[in-house]
């Protein structure tokens, strides 16, 4: 049997991390307001310096602050984008798992890509443009580069997707599905298979045709659910 120690009280370092918190969510500091720096707070808390920047990288790392490196530190803005350090840590055990991230990913981007395919204005839809002209246009040995540009298209169709909700799960899944779909475009087709769904979406969009919004999200599950068997 494991050895189980007692529970310790809360550390300083977690109290400090609560009450700071407990202004922001509270709204007594709002997004963009700068935290007193880390003497001011030592000594309002009468505790070490230490003590005070353990509590501020916790803080980023859930993402409520911003740490501006000879600037300061600062309340993150409402609609800030997820650390993926936070997300990685979150997920460590399920990241690998490939037919986990599949099916996840499935679920949400699917349901992300209607919800945003029925909102989206006319210059909304030039940004996905803009963004598929890059990807056509990565070079072929650059995986890291046409995956980045994956990834901008589908955050900024959670971003587009009216649904606050939406938006941070779809951050999640690309910082969980990055370095799978990296490996995968090394798979012949899955290039193909990426623009190709993302072509027809974009079309599909344009046409306010949701059924077509439809077609183009089984097209890109159907193909990926083919590359990620040869992955295993």
């Amino acid at each position: 049997m494991v050895k189980i120690n007692p529970i310790k009280r809360v550390t300083l370092t977690e109290q400090i991390l609560e009450q700071v918190a407990s202004w922001i969510i509270s709204n007594e500091l709002k997004p963009g307001d700068k935290l007193p720096n880390e003497r001011l707070l030592a000594e309002e808390f009468q505790v070490n310096r230490g003590r005070i920047r353990e509590s501020l990288r916790a803080l980023a790392l859930i993402g409520l602050i911003e740490i501006k490196p000879g600037e300061g530190s600062f309340v993150s803005a409402k609609e800030s984008v997820l650390p993926a350090e936070t997300i990685l840590w979150m997920y460590h055990n399920e990241v690998n798992n490939l037919e986990e991230v599949y099916a996840a990913r499935k679920l949400i981007e699917s349901e992300v890509y209607l919800e945003a395919a029925d909102r989206m204005t006319e210059n909304e839809i030039s940004v996905l443009d803009n963004i598929m002209k890059e990807l056509k246009n990565s070079p072929k040995n650059n995986n890291e580069e046409f995956q980045r540009l994956l990834d901008d298209f589908d955050l900024y169709m959670g971003a587009c997707s009216g649904n606050k909700i939406y938006n941070k799960l779809m951050q999640t899944i690309v910082h969980l599905r990055h370095q799978s779909m990296v490996k995968i475009l090394n798979v012949p087709g899955a290039r193909v298979n990426s623009i190709n769904s993302r072509t027809k979406l974009i079309k599909a969009i344009k046409q306010r045709n949701l059924e077509e919004v439809k077609e183009a999200i089984d097209l890109n599950f159907t193909g990926a659910k083919k590359f990620y068997k040869q992955l295993k």
